[in-house]
């Protein structure tokens, strides 16, 4: 029976709500919501890398959890009776303080593990965020990632922190930036830049990118990357969730135009280095399948970049198969040349 005096008024009195409901009638309206409550069970599961068996007991937290069918939906998922001994209005309460009690040094024999809501990554070459904290990483973390540059003789990086689940920088939160200036002019691909992911107890990262030639640094602080609305975090999961396709294929084009790039790059190099020890035949086909990769890659044609990249790869290993194959000769016949005793003590060695 639900009794609810003085809910409202008219003009004609004061009005009371005094309703029967029987809990199957309960049960029928909270029938969707109460299935819902499956999702973010697994997706804990998956988080944790966890199976059912390997759960030792299951708490429940929220004074919802009381109904019946929330209880026996949990048991019929977990194969476990719910823990009974914690009130559920309270026990988000207890754990806060249990936590406060840790940072503030006073308890010394409990261990509460916090973990990041969401990953935590830079924006790199072709808008695409790389992840170096994964979603659910337990805090305090420290992970590292090195980077290089994208161009010949690039003095400096933007460092981009971004904060989300999505695979394209522009659909996750920024953060962040800061730039790292004056790094030794050297080819694309050379200088090695490490950035640093450092989150602790209180959830406050800060990032920081070294120049590892010159030692040059640069950092930024970020607060609060790790409080954020319950709501908000849900909401990005499911947009990452429900985007997840066209991400992967969007994804999959950069890293196809970055791949076909790269190989243009170090076509154009492997030439220049190799000189008059490559056929005018094989150069001429080198140059022409880098003349229609630039092509592809100017049209956005992804299939065509692939099957391109894949003819300039083995032709540069043919190339490279054949110079080898000249200098092992030409070193054959200047050993021959020599003294007999001479090549008796090289096989030896």
């Amino acid at each position: 029976t639900i009794n609810l005096p003085f809910i409202t008024a008219t003009a004609e009195g004061p009005k009371h709500l005094d309703v029967v409901l029987s809990r199957a009638k309960i049960e029928e309206l909270c029938a969707d919501s109460i299935d819902r409550c499956r999702i973010p069970l697994e997706q804990a599961l998956k988080d944790a890398k966890l199976k059912l068996s390997e759960l030792d007991e299951v708490v429940l937290v929220g004074g919802s959890t009381r109904i019946p069918a929330v209880q026996a939906l949990v048991k019929r998922l977990t194969g476990k009776d719910p823990c009974q001994g914690v009130n559920p209005d309270e026990v988000v309460a207890v754990g806060a303080a249990i936590q406060a009690g840790i940072l503030a040094g006073e308890v010394k024999d409990i261990l509460l593990l916090d973990v990041t809501p969401l990953s935590l990554g830079v924006e790199t070459l072709g808008g695409v965020m790389t992840r170096i904290i994964p979603r659910n990483t337990t805090i305090p973390t420290k992970k590292s990632e090195v980077f290089s540059t994208a161009e010949d003789g690039q003095r400096s990086v933007e460092v981009h922190v971004l904060q989300g689940e999505r695979e394209m920088a522009s659909d996750n939160k920024s953060l962040g930036t800061f730039h790292l200036h004056d790094i030794p002019t050297a080819p694309r691909g050379i200088p090695q830049i490490e950035v640093t992911f450092d989150i602790d107890a209180n959830g406050i990262l800060s990032v920081a990118a070294k120049d590892r030639a010159s030692g040059k640094s640069q950092s930024i602080t970020i607060s609060g990357s790790s409080i954020l609305d319950k709501t908000e975090v849900e909401r990005m999961v499911r947009e990452a969730e429900r985007n997840a396709e066209t991400d992967r294929k969007r994804r999959e084009q950069v890293d196809t135009k970055n791949a076909a790039d790269s190989m243009v790059y170090q076509a154009e190099k492997q030439l220049k280095e190799l000189g008059d020890k490559v056929s005018a035949t094989d150069k001429h086909r080198v140059e022409a399948l880098i003349s229609n990769l630039r092509e592809a890659i100017k049209t956005d044609n992804y299939d065509r970049m692939k099957s391109l990249g894949q003819e300039l790869q083995q032709a540069l290993m043919d190339i490279g198969s054949a110079v080898y194959a000249h200098a092992g000769a030409g070193s054959s016949q200047s050993n021959g040349t020599g003294d007999r005793r001479s090549d008796v003590i090289d096989a030896d060695l």
